[in-house]
């Protein structure tokens, strides 16, 4: 009967055309789910596996898996025909982002981040304080290596001023255009959870609209996998992209730096040296070929956006360090920045203040006592784990 049922029900596979969305265990003592559950997703067009390695047969019964997140960080969530990654959001809960957050506290605990804001008369204060809680803000900045400083940056919003970065991000964390060597898309459920919206134009608009907190990274992929010596330098595009936008809605623009890529890494070998071997550059063709791809248009070092996985020697971790100018007002200022003279002025009022902060955080991290690790772990376990490590005078 078994044997019949199945061969029926696989016979009509070609016949689904909606999303779905499967949920396998990976000690079922009854079924095979996880090799099931990849065939479905191999022979289904529109399908997502989600793996639970340490869950049995009965998934739901079991404490830690929660239906409606899986749903969201899986982007199935939504209120219309297609997904809107801007309106159909839902903010993680409480419970939801205490998983989160548990799950990536090493990160936390390993890089101990600084953050420094500016308020309006030009003080500069530990913490969020200078930070606009009204919005449309738009956060510009340098983007680390691989990304390292989105966690406790993100985070740290939320914990500190209950605020939702919603953060312009590559194609790769929401959509796949084949099957490839690129993690799975589960591996990116919790950017989406925090708030990720791919990176487009109509994104762009509507974020901003809504009056969202933005987060944006004009070098992109440039600056996340930069080479060799290249730690801190901007590559961002000739056009001033995002000022109009931003003037349109009055939003708020926040340019800020984040250091402390070069004291948990080093590159010493870099997108130049795997193309000069055969299988590694046959590799970055095919990973390339698996997402959109970005920036197809541009001129410059911004348009080298392929993706790779460059060799990085790892370092005792440091400490990661963001320091958030004075916020630029665009408000009342639209008619103004459609002059395109006064808007890559403005363009480049922001890059500058980028590389200001920049330089501000490596000249006074050199005076931070709790930089390295140990003494960190020392003030800590004497403290307390949950208590704030102390940092250079500002």
């Amino acid at each position: 009967m078994f044997r019949l049922a199945s061969a029926y029900a696989n016979s009509r596979l070609h016949a689904v055309k909606a999303e779905t969305l499967i949920l396998s265990s990976g000690k079922d003592q009854l079924l095979p789910s996880q090799e099931e559950g990849e065939k479905l997703r191999l022979a289904l067009p529109k399908c997502q596996n989600r793996r639970f390695g340490d869950s049995g047969h009965f998934l739901f019964l079991e404490d830690g898996v929660d239906l409606l997140t899986v749903i969201k960080g899986a982007g199935f969530y939504r209120r219309a025909k297609y997904i809107d990654y801007v309106s159909d959001y839902m903010p993680p809960t409480p419970s939801e982002f205490r998983k989160i957050h548990e799950s990536n506290r090493w990160i936390y605990l390993a890089t101990c981040p600084v953050l420094l804001s500016t308020l309006e008369d030009g003080k500069i204060v530990r913490g969020l304080a200078g930070i606009p809680s009204e919005g449309p803000v738009l956060f510009v900045s340098y983007h680390m290596l691989l990304g390292f400083e989105l966690y406790p940056l993100v985070s740290q919003f939320l914990i500190e001023s209950n605020i939702v970065l919603r953060g312009i991000a590559h194609p790769m964390v929401f959509k796949r255009l084949k099957d490839g060597r690129l993690p799975e898309l589960s591996t990116f459920d919790t950017f989406r959870m925090m708030g990720a919206v791919p990176v487009s134009a109509a994104n762009f608009y509507k974020l901003l609209s809504s009056k969202s907190h933005v987060l944006l990274y004009p070098g992109g992929m440039r600056e996340a996998l930069h080479r060799k010596g290249e730690e801190y330098k901007l590559f961002w595009p000739e056009r001033s992209e995002f000022v109009r936008m931003a003037a349109r809605f009055g939003a708020k623009i926040v340019p800020f730096g984040a250091v402390g890529e070069d004291d948990i890494g080093q590159v010493v070998f870099d997108y130049d040296d795997l193309m000069k071997i055969p299988y590694f550059r046959d590799g970055i063709d095919e990973i390339s070929n698996e997402v959109v791809k970005l920036r197809t248009d541009a001129s410059g070092e911004v348009a080298n956006q392929d993706l790779h996985l460059p060799g990085i020697l790892p370092k005792v971790p440091g400490r990661f360090y963001f320091y958030f100018g004075k916020p630029i007002e665009t408000e009342g200022r639209k008619r103004e920045l459609r002059d395109k003279v006064k808007c890559h002025e403005l363009y480049l009022e922001v890059k500058s203040e980028v590389e200001n902060c920049i330089a501000y955080l490596k000249e006074k991290r050199e005076n931070d006592p709790y930089r390295n690790l140990l003494p960190r772990l020392i003030y800590l376990a004497t403290h307390g784990f949950t208590s704030k490590v102390p940092t250079f005078e500002l």
